[in-house]
């Protein structure tokens, strides 16, 4: 069936909470408005307001309220409503939940998965396009995921309430009402920490996540016309990175551009390019280029289709990797 990554979400939402009693969904306006991108729409008339729970506007007593559930044996989902909002819960994320199994040599496990809908493109106001996502990945003790497309965000939003680790789960919101097909029985699906191969090339290697994997296969497509085959690597898990995948891609091409809407400096494109001129060193026919947003606070709305990478950027940097 043909479906949103909205709705996508949800299903796997639904599907988790009916496979497991325990899985209780935490956040604010998610229950009987369904969150503000309806996320969560008819959930709480289904399953119930103790187990869709509306929250008080708390980001950090969310988190914790969900730290300690999942101490006693829950499985909570917690929605962040909207990127820029998750950082007075941060000191309970890296300093309680992200610890917890290290601390405790192993015996204490923390299946808490936060929701967090990331980036911009929707034209929306301070603090609500923020792209977090760096200083997550850099903690210990967290997976950090984020879906580009409906089947994967079903697929992967169940994965990572099953799993017994700390989730954190970026949800790209400009791409919440793209639709693509769904097959809710395939059983087929990657496991949560490896990366897909969404378009096979040969010249250069694109890595994108979230937003950006929709303007990456843009650009190969675009990329195509002009004689260049472009292969399109969609990350999906950003902690643990699979260099694998990437790097088998780079053996091949020689050429890796990684694209990202959080600003260059101190971004996941950093560490990916320092791993892979590590392990692809000789392989590599150019220095590894990297497209993001600029390294200042986002940008006004009107300002925004300058900050966000788009084709043009993509491709010129596509075109500087092999020209060097």
């Amino acid at each position: 069936m043909i479906t949103t990554l909205a709705a996508a979400l949800n299903a796997g939402l639904r599907t988790a909470l009916e496979d497991d009693p325990k899985v209780v969904l935490m956040g604010e306006d998610i229950g009987r408005l369904g969150g503000v991108f309806r996320v969560t729409d008819t959930l709480q008339k289904d399953f119930g307001d103790r187990r869709v729970i509306d929250t008080p506007l708390a980001e950090s007593g969310i988190v914790g309220t969900a730290f300690g559930m999942a101490l006693r044996g829950y499985r909570p989902v917690c929605e962040i409503q909207f990127d820029g909002f998750v950082y007075p819960a941060f000191d309970q994320i890296v300093s309680q939940v992200a610890k917890i199994h290290y601390r405790t040599r192993g015996k204490v496990s923390a299946p808490l998965t936060i929701r967090i809908p990331f980036g911009g493109g929707i034209g929306s106001v301070e603090h609500h396009s923020e792209s977090p996502e760096a200083y997550f990945a850099h903690t210990a003790g967290l997976r950090v995921v984020s879906p580009s497309n409906p089947a994967d965000a079903y697929t992967m939003i169940r994965q990572a309430i099953a799993l017994d680790d700390p989730v954190i789960f970026f949800e790209p919101k400009r791409r919440y009402w793209d639709k693509a097909e769904l097959d809710p029985a395939a059983t087929d699906s990657l496991p949560l920490e490896r990366a897909r191969v969404c378009v096979p090339g040969s010249d250069a290697t694109l890595v994108a996540y979230g937003g950006t994997v929709a303007t990456a296969v843009t650009a190969a497509k675009i990329a195509t016309e002009e004689g260049l085959s472009l292969e399109v690597i969609d990350l999906r898990s950003l902690a643990p990175l699979d260099i694998d995948t990437i790097a088998e891609s780079v053996d091949r091409t020689g050429r890796l551009i990684v694209v990202h809407e959080a600003p260059v400096t101190g971004g996941i494109g950093a560490e990916i390019a320092a791993r892979i001129t590590e392990r692809c060193f000789y392989r590599l026919e150019a220095p590894v280029r990297r497209v993001g947003g600029f390294d200042i606070p986002y940008p006004p709305a009107k300002l925004e289709k300058h900050h966000l990478p788009d084709p043009d950027r993509i491709l010129a940097a596509v075109d500087s990797t092999l020209a060097a």
